[in-house]
């Protein structure tokens, strides 16, 4: 992983970022195309949206877990020299780099309502429920093999938590960083490397 200090972000953290982003939005797209006739109506707007919630939920659920499993199975041991990214600063950050994301698509779900109405606030729905779901599914490897998973902040940056620029997964004992297993709010101190 190199030499001298370097940032690490806690994977799940990293997952489940967007989550919040999408789903509250989500909703709130849906609520107000439900109140749009569109062009099918709203009962077919609903069945579609329903249809999509459950696609997106599954497809962000399943992606790239195998890439996720090898780069866990293959994690090495923190140095003394990293640096624990706290869970804030990691959904900062995020928000940060895709707020304008996160607002156009909120517009295009909204839009897509003149079409079919609450499909596409279903769609953002459902991605969360799905990075949600895949978040617990990384806290359940940490808590089986009691060990938390980090990436080096830089790589996360660049294409996520198992993307190309990933080149491997820091662990470290479950009371270091401030979220519990899965990225959720809450945990332990800075100790226990």
């Amino acid at each position: 992983m190199g030499h001298g200090a370097y940032a690490l972000a806690r994977v799940a953290v990293v997952v489940r970022a967007p989550a919040g982003w999408l789903w509250w939005p989500g909703l709130l797209a849906a609520g107000i195309g439900a109140l749009v006739p569109g062009l099918t109506g709203r009962t077919a707007g609903l069945a579609a949206g329903a249809a999509l919630f459950v696609g997106a939920a599954l497809v962000v659920f399943t992606a790239r877990r195998g890439r996720y499993a090898a780069l866990a199975r293959d994690a090495s041991r923190a140095g003394k020299a990293v640096i624990l990214q706290d869970r804030s600063v990691t959904l900062r950050i995020w928000r940060r780099e895709h707020r304008w994301w996160l607002l156009l698509a909120f517009l295009a779900a909204v839009a897509s309502s003149g079409v079919l109405p609450a499909a596409g606030g279903l769609l953002m729905a459902g991605a969360a429920l799905g990075l949600w779901g895949k978040a617990w599914w990384l806290g359940r490897w940490e808590r089986e093999h009691e060990a938390l998973l980090w990436v080096r902040t830089e790589s996360a940056r660049r294409g996520g938590a198992a993307g190309k620029e990933v080149r491997g997964y820091v662990l470290t004992g479950t009371a270091a960083g401030d979220a519990r297993p899965g990225g959720a709010r809450g945990g332990g101190t800075r100790a226990g490397r």
